[in-house]
C-alpha cells in the first residue's frame, strides 16, 4: 500500500469502499476539532440563540445542528447497529438539539465507519477534552462494545494554572478502545518520576552511579529457585550460585546489616517503568520547541510515537482522519528503517494538506506524487475550476490554499482547522515565499516573494495593484497565480515591472511573474533563488546512523 493523503470530508471518504474496504487499518488516532476554550454553556444553547450564532462565527471548529446533523441523526436511528441508535436517541433526549449534540451525532457516524475499517486486532485512540469526553465514551461503548474499552488516558498538557471559579484545567483525555479482545499490544516504557527516583534509587556507588536495592530471595516466588548457602545465609535464591558469583565479582550485590544479599539495580540501566494511564512525562509544545510549526492544535510527536509503538507493529497501517498538521503521519514515517508504519491522513482543508506536504518534504525529503499519493486535489484545470466555484465548501479559499501549495508559498490569513480564510487584513497578499540573499555588504538578508491568487476574471489592473503592493512591502519578487489565461495588457504590464537582481546568485529574475494553473500543473515553477522556505520549517529527521534523511535520497 502506498502512503496516502486525502482531501475532503472524512465521512464521505471513509464510506468509499474502494478507498477503505472492511478491516484495512491497524491503528486509528483521531483528534477531532473541538474547542475547549469556548464557554461551556454556549454549547448547550439552542441554535436559534443570537449569542450562540455569535459563537459559531468565532469558533468554526464545532459542528452545528442543522439539516446535515438532522439527516445524520435520522440515518443513525434507521441504519446504525441497535446499540448505537439506542445510545444516540438517549443522548438527544438528554442534551437536545444543539451544538454539542451535533458534534456527537457527526462523530458517531464517523466512529461507526472507523470501527468498520479497523482490523480485528486494531485499536482506536480518540483525543478529546473533559467537555465532551463523557458523552464520547458512551458513543464508543455503543460502537466498540464496553468490553473493548481499554483505558482513559490522562495527558497532562500544561503546567499548573488558575481558572476563574474552578480548579485549573491542565489535562486532555485519550480514550483507548480495541476492536476485539486480542488487539496488537507492545509494552512501552515511561521514564521514572523524579519523586520515584528520590524515593527508591537512594544509594550511590563511589563513582556516583545511583541504584536501588532489589530482592534476590526466591521465597514465595512461583516456579521455585535455587537453595544454597551464600555469605553464611542458607536460603532459596532467585539465581544459581554461578550467577551469584558473577554478580558479586561485578560489584552488583549489596549486603544488608544481617548479611542478606540483594541486587543493585542501576538507574542508568533502567528502561523506566511500563507506561500507565497518567502521562505527565510528555510536555505539550511550547513556542521555543523546534518541533512547533505554529498550528494551534499541534500535538507533540512523542505522544503519537507512544501510541503507535504500543498498538501497532512495523509495516502496519496507521490512520488519522482529522490529520491537521500531520503529527500522526510524521510520527509513523519517522520510525527507524525497518520499523516504519504505513500511514493514511484525511483532512477537509487544503491548508492542512499543504502543511503536511511541506512537513513531509522538510523532515524526510518526501515528494507528493512520488513517495506518497494525494487524493482529492485537482489534477486538471477543469478540476481546479470546479474547486474554485464550490461555494458550499468555501471553494475560493480551498482553491487559494491549493494553488499556493503548488509553489510552496505560506498562506497569509489562513485559519488552521477552518475552511475559511481571514478577510480584510492580507493587504492583497495571499501567500509568501521566503528566501535568503545578500545585502550590499555581503551579509545574509531575508527576502520574500509575495503571491496573489486569482480564480476569477483578471486584467491589467490586477497586475498594477500587485506592483504597488510589491513596492510597498519592499518584496523582491511578485507572483500572480491565475486560473484564467492572462491578457496581453497584463503580460505587458508584468514585463514593464523590471528585474530583481540577486547579489548572491549573480542572476536576474523577473520582478513580477504570472503563472496560470495550467502552467503549474504542467511543471512550471516560479523563477527565483532556490534557497527558500514556506511554513515554519519542520526540523529534518535524522536517521539512526547519524546521517540526515536528505542523504538517503
Amino acid at each position: 500500500m502506498k502512503n496516502r493523503l486525502y482531501y475532503g470530508d472524512n465521512l464521505e471518504i471513509l464510506r468509499n469502499r474502494e478507498y477503505f474496504p472492511d478491516g484495512c487499518v491497524d491503528l486509528i488516532y483521531l483528534d477531532p476539532p473541538f474547542n475547549s476554550n469556548r464557554n461551556y454553556n454556549v454549547l448547550f444553547k439552542a441554535e436559534s440563540g443570537a449569542d450562540s450564532e455569535a459563537q459559531i462565527t468565532a469558533f468554526e471548529d464545532t459542528w452545528h445542528w442543522g439539516k446535515t446533523a438532522e439527516k445524520t441523526y435520522r440515518d443513525l436511528i434507521m441504519d446504525a447497529p441497535e446499540k448505537v441508535s439506542t445510545a444516540i436517541e438517549a443522548l438527544l433526549n438528554l442534551i437536545d438539539r444543539n451544538q454539542m449534540m451535533a458534534y456527537l451525532v457527526m462523530m458517531t457516524a464517523r466512529l461507526v465507519e472507523l470501527h468498520r475499517v479497523l482490523k480485528p486486532t486494531g485499536s482506536l485512540y480518540l483525543h478529546c477534552d473533559p467537555t465532551a469526553s463523557h458523552y464520547l465514551k458512551i458513543v464508543l461503548d455503543a460502537v466498540f462494545d464496553a468490553l473493548n474499552f481499554k483505558n482513559e488516558i490522562i495527558w497532562k498538557r500544561t503546567s499548573a494554572h488558575s481558572d476563574a471559579k474552578r480548579f485549573g484545567k491542565i489535562h486532555d483525555i485519550v480514550l483507548y478502545y480495541s476492536k476485539s479482545n486480542s488487539p496488537t499490544w507492545n509494552t512501552v516504557m515511561q521514564e521514572h518520576d523524579e519523586s520515584y527516583i528520590e524515593q527508591y534509587y537512594r544509594y550511590n556507588d563511589d563513582d556516583g552511579r545511583r541504584w536501588m536495592s532489589g530482592d534476590l530471595s526466591a521465597s514465595g516466588l512461583s516456579g521455585g529457585g535455587y537453595e544454597y548457602e551464600w555469605n553464611g545465609v542458607v536460603r532459596v535464591w532467585r539465581c544459581p550460585i554461578d550467577t551469584m558469583q558473577r554478580l558479586d565479582k561485578e560489584n552488583r550485590i549489596y549486603y544488608t546489616k544481617n548479611g542478606i544479599a540483594r541486587i543493585k539495580r542501576y538507574l542508568d540501566e533502567s528502561e523506566g517503568r511500563p507506561a500507565n494511564d497518567l502521562w505527565s512525562d510528555i510536555e505539550a509544545l511550547r513556542s521555543w520547541h523546534t518541533e512547533k510549526l505554529g498550528y494551534p492544535t499541534q500535538k507533540p510527536k512523542a505522544l503519537l510515537e507512544r501510541i503507535i509503538s504500543a498498538s501497532s507493529n512495523p509495516g502496519d497501517v496507521v490512520l488519522d482522519p482529522f490529520c491537521g498538521c500531520g503529527t500522526t503521519i510524521a510520527a509513523a514515517q519517522g520510525f527507524p528503517k525497518g520499523q516504519k508504519r504505513k500511514w493514511i491522513g484525511i483532512d477537509i482543508t487544503h491548508l492542512s494538506i499543504a502543511l503536511q506536504k511541506y512537513r513531509l518534504g522538510d523532515m524526510f525529503g518526501l515528494k507528493s506524487g512520488e513517495d506518497y499519493a494525494v487524493i482529492g486535489e485537482p489534477t486538471t484545470v477543469a478540476g481546479a475550476r470546479e474547486l474554485a466555484t464550490d461555494s458550499a465548501n468555501e471553494g475560493r479559499y480551498q482553491f487559494e490554499w491549493w494553488a499556493l501549495s503548488l509553489v510552496g508559498a505560506k498562506p497569509v490569513g489562513g485559519q488552521a482547522g477552518s475552511r475559511r480564510g481571514k478577510k480584510g487584513a492580507d493587504k492583497g497578499i495571499d501567500g509568501i515565499i521566503n528566501f535568503l540573499d545578500e545585502d550590499e555588504k555581503g551579509k545574509a538578508k531575508a527576502r520574500k516573494v509575495i503571491v496573489q491568487v486569482k480564480s476569477g476574471k483578471v486584467g491589467s489592473p490586477v497586475v498594477n495593484e500587485l506592483i504597488g503592493v510589491l513596492e510597498q512591502e519592499k518584496a523582491a519578487i511578485g507572483l500572480l497565480i491565475t486560473l484564467e489565461a492572462p491578457t496581453q495588457p497584463m503580460i505587458k504590464a508584468a514585463l514593464a515591472a523590471g528585474w530583481y537582481k540577486s547579489p548572491f546568485w549573480g542572476k536576474s529574475y523577473r520582478k513580477l511573474q504570472i503563472l496560470t494553473i495550467g502552467d503549474l500543473l504542467g511543471g512550471a515553477a516560479v523563477d527565483m533563488p532556490s534557497e527558500h522556505g514556506t511554513f515554519k520549517q519542520a526540523e529534518r529527521q535524522k536517521s539512526t546512523d547519524g546521517k540526515e534523511q536528505r542523504d538517503m535520497f
